[in-house]
């Protein structure tokens, strides 16, 4: 198709869960829908869809994966779409396959949410329940200043003096580790890992297992996220799991731009529960996995979005479609999803890049 890529911006991205899940079932035409429980705000059904494209038996396989955190789904779907109209799969030699996997998370992506229905930060649910629960002794102690009981009046101001004191007496990089990394005790708070295996996780689960995912050679892993690192920038991040030969393999594929938290050339903080201890146990060194995170707006911003969606959620008694109720859950929205033309632009200019590098590590490692 090769449009502007202005032009592609613009039909690609989408306004709503609903008309993103559309696009791609139009466009996928061989889709594997696997229903939620969950409702959206209208009451309306969701789904994550898996789409093949390629020889059912390849012995490589690239995965592209969308709103693992819900509201940054609009542009992972975006990218996804892209590939499909970008006729990706004419560059797919006869033992590779790409699969795309549309909203690994359908609830939050429809409610403009980062969690799942439960609550749950799916990129921290993937630790092994059966093992030892990581405990974040800081976070117990910061609990109810990151989620206060009121937006508003002496509560709110007694939270916001903590959090200053917090950070001032331990750093801003021990704050961020204690409110990022992951959390098993508060499923009211931010990003809780979650007391068992969530619906999403078991969702993609069953994707792996539908696809034989585990008998295949080589297996790149392309998580698509929002709201670190510079307005518009595709951060491509490796995560601990895979250790530093999953980070040098990522190295030898998509170059120098690839950051490691472990080396703290990271914007993100080392986390529990990621995708990558789902693939590593799987798949161990005969994959790779990266999340490709687009940079918004100042992460001090989104820590208030996400304390304000959190507190509705867990005290804020509202009715969903009240103006408060809306206001919180746009603001969550404008974070993650810029819609301005420019951002769209970089977006999609940075995935077809990383896309192509895709098909260029699995024919190096595959």
């Amino acid at each position: 198709m090769n449009e502007d890529i202005a032009a592609a911006a613009c039909a690609r991205f989408s306004g709503t869960y609903a008309e993103a899940r559309q696009k791609f079932r139009d466009h996928a035409k061989d889709v594997r829908t696997y229903p939620s429980t969950a409702r959206g705000p209208e009451g309306e059904e969701l789904s994550t869809d898996a789409a093949w494209f390629g020889a059912r038996d390849a012995a490589k396989v690239g995965i592209i994966l969308s709103a693992t955190h819900g509201v940054e789904g609009y542009g992972g779907s975006a990218c996804q779409l892209d590939w499909i109209l970008e006729r990706g799969i004419g560059r797919l030699h006869a033992d590779e396959a790409m699969l795309l996997i549309h909203a690994i998370n359908p609830y939050g992506f429809a409610w403009d949410r980062r969690v799942t229905e439960e609550g749950c930060d799916l990129n921290r649910n993937f630790i092994d329940f059966n093992a030892p629960i990581p405990h974040n002794v800081r976070y117990d102690e910061l609990a109810d200043a990151l989620v206060p009981r009121a937006l508003e009046g002496p509560v709110f101001a007694a939270a916001e003096a903590r959090i200053k004191a917090f950070r001032e007496k331990y750093g801003e990089t021990a704050f961020q580790e204690t409110r990022k990394s992951g959390q098993y005790r508060h499923p009211e708070g931010m990003f809780f890992g979650g007391f068992a295996p969530s619906a999403a996780r078991l969702t993609l689960e069953r994707i792996a297992d539908d696809f034989d995912i585990a008998r295949r050679r080589f297996v790149i892993v392309v998580d698509y996220h929002t709201g670190l690192s510079p307005y518009g920038y595709g951060e491509l991040q490796c995560e601990q799991p895979s250790g530093m030969a999953g980070y040098r393999r990522a190295r030898e594929v998509f170059g120098e731009s690839v950051t490691s938290p472990d080396l703290g050339t990271s914007s993100s903080v080392k986390l529990n529960g990621t995708h990558d201890e789902y693939w590593q146990r799987m798949l161990g060194d005969r994959h790779l996995y990266l999340c490709l995170e687009f940079g918004t707006y100042d992460p001090e911003r989104g820590r208030r979005v996400l304390r304000d969606d959190h507190w509705l959620h867990a005290y804020g008694k509202l009715d969903s479609r009240s103006d408060a109720a809306m206001r919180i859950r746009r603001a969550v929205r404008e974070h993650y999803y810029p819609e301005a033309l420019d951002w769209k632009e970089m977006v999609l200019c940075r995935s077809r890049q990383v896309q192509r590098q895709i098909l260029e590590g699995l024919r190096r490692f595959g």
